[in-house]
């Protein structure tokens, strides 16, 4: 771990380390829900002089995809015959400086001081270079740039150029390239290994003052438009040339001792969402051509100040952590869908791990941080998924259901890009994932309209499911041949996590049905029309749930993970080298399959959702799986953090907490430069909520259970609940809970009810877990 300074608001880079800086591409990545940049070098293009340093260039819109073919050599009945794939975008990043005839190139100079900041406060990054020229010239030079929370198809780039030894000409060369590609590597299953070319150049004009590059998906067929605009604070002179694939705009001026501005505005929009892209992008250039980068920047701030006055988490005594949780919430707000189009993807906008899809994880992980913080954001997440509900139910009938609703496992419009679906299409409990998020969304935010309206229709229909994969066996309902949360498993009978969260989700379902009766009979009576819902169905729903098979194993006092890992033989972990994690890189599927081993969670995770099982038995089973569990996924050690917490041991919560709070920032998996793991982002903040201050919202309301590692002097946390605004500050002595803004409310703390009024904050003793 290190900080390079104080303020834990700034992520610094002082030295200039070229091996690193692949990494530092998602590091300081910049997006805004709807489109995203990865963090590359201005001054590095492929067409000029690329640098002999790793890099992965990317610009991605968040939703945008072409359709790729998946290819089988042995094909069976349903599986996908095609996959959505983010595209990498025209790139309109490059600025190359020429002072006089000499080329401004890093490797070939010397580098006397280096900064690279990304503020997490304002918004944008800054990179300063102090440099010499071969021929003697001393340079400083800061590009910023930022992707706009308030213009969302602009990406702005600000360089200033200043020298104490040189005046004379300096030439700006700017290009935007739609010659690009996506990043492939085929000896990692996280990653793509082809249809790496996906994106072709329709035309290139100019109009009025910048450049327009149109280019469209090989098969999708949408439209992706670039529009480029740039001039710098002094006279200058420019020629603009369209080479085929390509514009190459020149800026030619006088670099004098007051120095020289570069600003660029760079536009994106696709015809996904808009019906006229071009129209929108020459209008939004002559809006914003008078709107400085400095002004942008005050947009900036204003919108985070906003995001941070919920979400920001201080913690007392840990400078390297405090870092941490900003930095992550920080790309969490940056990468969020924020139309019903978009969602949050695997990497965010931050790379191309995992082609772009999204997952259960923007359920789980994420949509709880913004559930508490921005609540409006958290819907937008759940109206994706109502807005995919039929291809959810195509996948169902493709998966030979004649009812309900299947959620595909990995997608971007709706449709199941799995191709290996015992680890995929097999996790049949993304369903319940769903349907749970929902329910949650509700407590937290008592938003009954938005539950009878969205809500009750995707939990109904997904619930249809259970009932029909499942079966009832000795008076016990069981679902067979699924895959749970952790994938070192597969194509198991009655997985635990699966089956418990199932009978959570047919259960509320009923509940949820009798409560319209209730509130709204004519919204239920038009619903019931809609998707033929019976009350049979619904009671069916219940008697499931109530007799739902949760396998337990009564000499170890533990629930088991399926009806057959417990007999299968341990995995050898002292005879696994080191280097041959993650197992999935390194063994057949098969050869894991056979063995007790776990890649993430899987009963331990049911129990932090559920939160409604005894407490010896949650110990009992956290120890068994802990032991046999590699965290070769990102997913795991947040909950393992909660769970610590949750069982009484605070400390190993800290352990834990510090694998998870800077994944990112120290590389810890070593794939950081295929873009940040947004799912383990939001599970550091689920491990500070949920874990340290025990945050969990249940149908009683809200409940805490608050304790500090030693290592955490003290935690001061902000949650939005049903209206109001609270704010709890823990120590080791004491916890205090104030209601900043709303009506009363009573709560639990460890079990006790309090009544939390304005001015009148609970204060709570250390001890009483």
């Amino acid at each position: 771990m290190h900080v390079t300074n104080d303020d834990t608001w700034k992520i610094e880079y002082t030295k200039l380390k070229p091996e690193q800086l692949v990494v530092e591409e998602s590091l300081f990545a910049l997006g805004n829900g709807y489109l995203g940049v990865r963090g590359n070098l201005e001054e590095h293009d492929p067409l000029y002089k690329p640098y002999p340093w790793p890099t992965i260039r990317g610009t991605y819109l968040n939703g945008f995809y072409d359709d790729v073919p998946i290819t089988y050599d042995e094909k069976a009945y349903g599986f996908p015959e095609s996959k959505q794939k983010m595209v990498n975008l025209p790139d309109a990043q490059t600025i190359l400086i020429q002072i006089g005839e000499e080329w401004v190139y890093l490797d070939e100079c010397e580098l006397i001081d280096y900064k690279r900041t990304l503020d997490l406060k304002q918004g944008f990054s800054e990179r300063f270079l102090y440099l010499k020229t071969p021929s003697g010239y001393e340079l400083q030079i800061v590009f910023r740039r930022l992707v706009s929370f308030a213009f969302r198809e602009l990406f702005a780039q600000e360089v200033t150029v200043m020298s104490t030894n040189y005046e004379g000409p300096i030439s700006f060369h700017l290009v935007l390239n739609g010659d690009v590609e996506n990043y492939v590597a085929k000896d990692d299953p996280r990653l793509a290994s082809g249809h790496a070319k996906i994106l072709r150049i329709i035309q290139g004009k100019q109009i009025g003052n910048g450049v327009l590059l149109q280019a469209r998906t090989l098969r999708s067929q949408l439209d992706v438009f670039t529009y480029m605009t740039a001039w710098v604070n002094v006279p200058y002179e420019e020629t603009i040339e369209w080479k085929q694939t390509r514009f190459e705009w020149v800026i030619t001026c006088r670099l004098g001792s007051g120095g020289v501005t570069l600003y660029k505005q760079n536009f994106y929009a696709d015809s996904l969402r808009y019906e006229k892209p071009e129209d929108r992008l020459v209008e939004c250039a002559r809006d914003l051509k008078e709107v400085s980068f400095e002004r942008l920047v005050q947009h900036q701030a204003e919108k985070l100040s906003e995001f941070y006055r919920s979400a920001d988490i201080t913690i007392l005594g840990h400078p390297a952590l405090q870092e941490g949780i900003r930095f992550n919430l920080f790309h969490l707000f940056q990468a969020v869908g924020r139309d019903r189009y978009s969602n949050m993807a695997a990497k965010g906008l931050s790379g191309e791990g995992y082609e772009g899809h999204y997952f259960w994880d923007t359920e789980i992980y994420i949509l709880p941080v913004f559930m508490t913080t921005l609540p409006d954001i958290a819907k937008g997440l759940l109206l994706y998924r109502y807005y995919i509900l039929d291809d959810a139910r195509q996948h169902a009938r493709i998966m030979g259901h004649r009812k309900g609703a299947l959620y595909p496992w990995r997608t971007i419009k709706g449709t199941e890009c799995s191709s290996y679906f015992p680890a995929g299409s097999a996790q049949y409990h993304i369903n319940a994932d769903i349907g749970y998020s929902f329910i949650q969304y509700y407590l937290a935010t008592g938003d009954e309209a938005f539950l009878f309206q969205y809500g009750a229709e995707v939990i109904f229909e997904t619930a249809r499911l259970f009932l029909d994969v499942g079966h009832y066996h000795d008076g016990a309902f069981h679902i067979f041949c699924v895959t749970g949360p952790d994938e070192y498993t597969a194509l198991v009978n009655d997985n635990f996590y699966t089956n418990a969260m199932a009978k959570y989700h047919l259960n509320w379902a009923a509940k949820i049905y009798d409560f319209m009766k209730e509130k709204n009979p004519e919204a239920l009576r038009q619903l019931k029309e809609k998707i033929q819902l019976t009350e049979e169905e619904v009671r069916a729903f219940q008697t499931a749930s109530s007799r739902m098979a949760l396998l337990f194993d009564e000499e170890r006092n533990i629930h088991m993970q399926d009806d057959s890992f417990l007999r299968k033989p341990l995995w050898k972990f002292d005879e696994t080298p080191k280097d041959h994690y993650p197992l999935l890189l390194h063994y057949h599927p098969l050869v894991i399959y056979r063995h007790q081993v776990c890649k993430q969670p899987d009963v331990v995770l049911a129990y932090f959702l559920l939160d409604d099982f005894p407490l010896d038995i949650m110990k009992a089973s956290y120890n068994y799986y802990e032991a046999i569990t590699t965290h070769d996924s990102s997913l795991s050690s947040c909950i393992y953090s909660i769970m610590a917490a949750r069982i009484g041991d605070v400390e190993k919560a800290y352990q834990y907490f510090l694998k998870t709070a800077r994944t990112d920032l120290d590389n810890t998996h070593k794939n950081t430069k295929d873009g940040l793991h947004m799912a383990n982002m939001g599970g550091t903040y689920l491990a500070l909520v949920y874990g340290f201050a025990g945050v969990r919202i249940k149908e009683q309301g809200l409940t805490l259970r608050p304790q500090l590692p030693q290592a955490i002097e003290q935690l001061t946390l902000s949650l939005n609940y049903r209206g109001r605004t609270i704010r709890i500050d823990m120590s080791h002595r004491q916890t205090e809970i104030a209601l900043l803004s709303g009506e009363p409310l009573s709560l639990f703390v460890y079990d006790e009810v309090y009544l939390l009024a304005k001015h009148q904050p609970i204060v709570v003793n250390r001890g009483g877990q």
